[in-house]
């Protein structure tokens, strides 16, 4: 019998459809991989924003990643919207103690119409205590700004951040250069298993829908690593994706804000 490529992930649900758990169960699929889930919260959210979280209780959190891991299995981990530090710790140390490997973490922060997704106290907790467990993570510039604690200026500042979000090498970085100003956007790939920087380029797409686009990334990204991708063909492959995904979104209306980007842009439609 052949077998799927699986990815568990991690994360808050989008009622409206285009981040969290949605998003990534889009993405892991388009991108060829089986999707499994534990939600952490439910958010009230469309496109104009996010109206209210309600957090799913931590031993549900729990069982939902152990019921998942103990049948299915999971060839890699994406791990997103944590708001607590009681779920990071729970989160790290159920997915420790069952020696998950292929951890790709979004440090969700802020959602796309501005509203916090993690309480202040969570932040060193999220640095200290999960981030060293992960494979691979996907910062943004705000966020790399507050996990790195510097001001990110301009594209020539990014390689230098992702070294010194790696910790000495432990942990590799994709940093998203979407929130600077260049037309021209070059992401940046620090390798920490080969200390190698390599870099992303692509143009940029003027659109509003741009709703879960870091979801969408991570989660691509931990398909093609449970596909068996190496780090930097995961990270060109995860990278040509999401272009593509904003590219083809950009021609379409849905809701009255940020709408989402087109998954399965390769479908027929």
């Amino acid at each position: 019998m052949k077998q799927y490529p699986r990815v568990l992930t991690i994360a808050g649900s989008d009622s409206g459809g285009g981040a969290g758990i949605q998003a990534d169960i889009k993405a892991i699929s388009a991108t060829g991989s089986y999707a499994a889930s534990a939600i952490t919260a439910v958010t009230v959210q469309n496109t104009l924003g996010v109206e209210a979280v309600h957090p799913v209780p931590v031993e549900i959190i729990v069982a939902q990643i152990k019921a998942v891991l103990s049948d299915i299995g999971a060839d890699a981990v994406k791990i997103g919207m944590l708001h607590s530090a009681e779920v990071i710790l729970a989160v790290k140390n159920v997915l420790a103690a069952c020696g998950q490997k292929n951890i790709v973490l979004d440090p969700v922060m802020v959602a796309t119409s501005g509203h916090r997704l993690i309480e202040e106290s969570a932040i060193a907790v999220l640095k200290e205590e999960l981030l060293p467990l992960a494979r691979v993570i996907t910062p943004n510039v705000p966020e790399a700004e507050i996990l790195a604690g510097v001001k990110i200026d301009s594209q020539k500042d990014l390689p230098d951040v992702a070294r010194k979000l790696s910790g000495g090498g432990r942990v590799s970085v994709l940093m998203k250069a979407g929130h600077l100003t260049e037309e021209r956007l070059t992401d940046v790939f620090y390798n920490a298993e080969e200390d190698r920087i390599i870099e992303l380029p692509s143009e940029r797409i003027h659109t509003p829908n741009t709703h879960g686009t870091g979801c969408t990334l991570s989660s691509a990204f931990a398909s093609f690593l449970a596909q068996g991708c190496g780090l930097d063909e995961a990270a060109r492959a995860a990278t040509a994706y999401i272009h593509a995904a904003i590219a083809s979104g950009a021609s379409y209306s849905i809701g009255h804000g940020h709408g989402p980007v087109n998954h399965f842009y390769n479908l027929k439609k």
